[in-house]
C-alpha cells in the first residue's frame, strides 16, 4: 500500500513543484517592493497547497490532510497526509534557489511515506517505510563519518523557541571541531543528511510538515533519528536530532546541553 502512496506522492510533489517554480520565476519580473515579493510567496504557498490538497482529495478522499497553510482536514481512513507546499520561503522570496515541496503520509502513528522535492535542482528524495531511501531513483545512504570534524552539521533556526538554542548548538559544534551548515530550508537539510551530504541535522523545534518526511528518509538511509511520538508531533511539532550512526550520540548530547527545556513543546 505504501508503495502506491509513495508513487502518488512523488508525482504530486513534482506537479506541485512545477507550479511553485512558475511563481519563483515570476519574482524576476517584479520590480516592486519587498511586500510585493512577500505577497507573491504567500499566494504561491496557498495555491501550491491547494493543488496538493485537491489532488489528494480526489485520489484518497477518506484520508486526513494536514498542511502549513490550511490546517487539518479530518479523515476516516486512518491515513494522514502532511505537507509543506514551499519549505524555505525566506529563500524563495529573495530568489535563493534552495526551497522544496514536502509530502509525508502517516498511518497508525508511523510515517510510511516521505517525499522532499527540490524543483530548481530537479532532485526528488523519497522513501517508503521499510523500502530504503532514494534520490531520483538511486539509493542513498547516510554518511559514514565517525567524527564531527569530518563533514558538516545542519543547524535549524526557528522563531518559536529560544534564540539561544541555535546559537548554543553552533558554538558546541564548532567547539567540538565541527562545521555548521544552514540553508534556511529544514526539509532540504534533512534530505541532505539522509543522502550523506551532511552528517546530521539538529533543530529545537520543527513542525510536522517540515520534519516527518526527512526523518523517514534518514531512517531508511541508515541514519539514526531521535525517537518521536508521531501523533503528538502532528499537532505540536517535534525536537529533531538526526545523524550518521558514528556521530548521532554526540549530536544528541549537544542538543540536550544546548536547547532550552522542552516543557512548552
Amino acid at each position: 500500500m505504501s508503495n502506491e502512496r509513495l508513487d502518488f506522492a512523488v508525482a504530486l510533489a513534482e506537479k506541485a513543484g512545477v507550479l511553485g517554480l512558475d511563481y519563483f520565476r515570476k519574482l524576476d519580473t517584479l520590480t516592486i517592493t519587498q511586500k510585493g515579493h512577500q505577497d507573491l510567496v504567500s499566494e504561491a504557498d496557498r495555491n501550491v497547497e491547494t493543488l496538493i490538497r485537491e489532488e489528494l482529495a480526489k485520489a484518497y478522499p477518506d484520508d486526513a490532510i494536514l498542511g502549513e497553510e490550511h490546517g487539518m482536514e479530518d479523515g476516516s481512513s486512518g491515513y494522514t497526509w502532511v505537507t509543506d507546499p514551499i519549505d524555505g520561503t525566506a529563500n524563495f522570496v529573495t530568489g535563493i534557489p534552495q526551497w522544496c515541496v514536502i509530502i509525508a503520509c502517516v498511518y497508525q502513528g508511523k510515517v510510511i511515506v516521505g517525499v522532499i522535492h527540490d524543483p530548481v535542482a530537479k532532485e526528488t528524495f523519497k522513501a517508503a517505510a521499510g523500502g530504503g531511501a532514494f534520490l531520483n531513483d538511486k539509493p542513498i545512504k547516510i554518511s559514514d563519518s565517525q567524527s564531527l570534524s569530518v563533514g558538516s552539521v545542519g543547524v535549524g533556526f526557528n522563531g518559536r523557541t529560544a534564540i539561544t538554542d541555535a546559537v548554543n548548538v553552533v558554538g558546541a559544534v564548532v567547539s567540538n571541531g565541527g562545521v555548521f551548515f544552514r540553508n534556511a530550508s529544514g526539509g532540504l537539510m534533512l534530505a541532505y543528511a539522509a543522502s550523506g551530504r551532511l552528517i546530521g541535522y539538529v533543530e529545537s523545534h520543527m513542525n510536522a510538515w517540515d520534519c516527518l518526511a526527512g526523518m523517514l528518509l534518514t531512517v531508511e538511509a541508515g541514519g539514526v533519528v531521535m525517537e518521536q511520538d508521531v501523533n503528538h508531533a502532528l499537532h505540536h511539532g517535534a525536537r529533531v536530532v538526526v545523524g550518521a550512526p558514528g556521530v548521532f550520540e554526540e549530536l544528541r548530547a549537544i542538543a540536550e546541553s544546548s536547547f532550552a527545556p522542552l516543557e512548552a513543546a
